[in-house]
């Protein structure tokens, strides 16, 4: 039985924490671009927090589910969609286009959950409040990203690596609606089977795709240990418990922060100019979150009798 979105204090914690970590790996991933194929970057990516996830999980006793309901077609499914397919269409993408088209196409997650969620999950049912509070927050992502989002980079393959990045968001969104809906489970196997089944999707993909890997060096691996570990294993596990517990909807928010914080790391460690429409798009954003999650915040600051 599915219960209702259960939005609490750690909820808004972790969705900002998971905006954070996710907007500087655009950063990463293009510096390992630059080493190795893409699907291997993936592969490794995947692989990495594949193993470091299963081995915490077998220590944890390796539960799985957590009542007699059973799941493996659905689980199988949520594996592909939140972690092998996107991470190959956005790795695959990141090659044609912008990031900061890249950035736009995430955020556009967030316009994707909303009617899905309302026709599959109950206590997520469409309010004009909520459509209002989305479309202004993605207002605030087409000011900060601005025309040069649109502007074609000349490559050839630039519409195709487009539809690779929406297609990536398109699955992030369908997964996040499946794991809500999935049995009681376990988190921290529930996050080690998503990246185990991945990875057996990704690694014969980049095999066939890119041949046998070829050692690209210990920047690789550095950045490949980065990527596997925090925006990969950590954050997977977060966005497990976020979507499982507050609910699609609530984890879409993040996709809005991506691109905020992306562009502000790029301000603070890149010495990239601030301009005036990062500050309009966080104001853009803020209030959309705050008309989409009006009754999430007005408990959040209620005050205790």
């Amino acid at each position: 039985m599915i219960g209702t979105p259960n939005i609490t204090p750690a909820s808004w914690l972790m969705i900002l924490t998971l905006g954070f970590v996710w907007g500087g790996t655009f950063m990463v991933q293009a510096l390992a671009l630059e080493t190795a194929p893409p699907f291997w970057v993936a592969a490794g990516r995947i692989g990495f927090a594949a193993v470091l996830t299963g081995l915490i999980w077998i220590l944890r006793g390796a539960r799985m589910f957590t009542s007699e309901d059973r799941d493996w077609p659905m689980l199988i499914a949520v594996a592909i969609l939140s972690a092998a397919a996107p991470f190959m269409f956005i790795a695959w993408g990141q090659q044609y286009v912008t990031s900061s088209f890249t950035g736009v196409a995430m955020a556009a997650v967030a316009l994707i959950v909303l009617p899905l969620a309302h026709f599959l999950l109950p206590g997520e049912q469409l309010t004009w409040r909520k459509c209002l509070g989305f479309a202004i927050g993605f207002a605030g992502i087409l000011v900060l990203m601005g025309p040069k989002a649109f502007v074609s980079t000349g490559a050839g393959m630039e519409p195709f690596g487009r539809l690779s990045c929406l297609a990536a968001a398109g699955c992030y969104a369908v997964s996040s609606v499946l794991l809500r809906r999935l049995p009681p489970m376990d988190p921290v196997g529930l996050a080690a089977a998503t990246l185990l089944i991945g990875s057996v999707v990704v690694f014969p993909m980049a095999v066939l795709s890119h041949g046998a890997p070829v050692h690209p060096g210990t920047q690789w691996l550095i950045l490949i240990a980065i990527l596997g570990l925090i925006p990969t294993a950590m954050a997977n596990l977060l966005r497990i418990i976020v979507a499982r517990t507050a609910g699609p909807v609530f984890m879409s928010l993040t996709n809005y922060q991506v691109p905020l914080w992306s562009v502000t790391l790029g301000v603070i460690f890149l010495g990239e100019p601030l301009k005036a429409s990062l500050l309009w798009a966080l104001v853009l954003i803020l209030i959309g979150v705050g008309l989409s999650q009006w009754g999430a915040l007005r408990r959040l600051f209620a005050k205790e009798d």
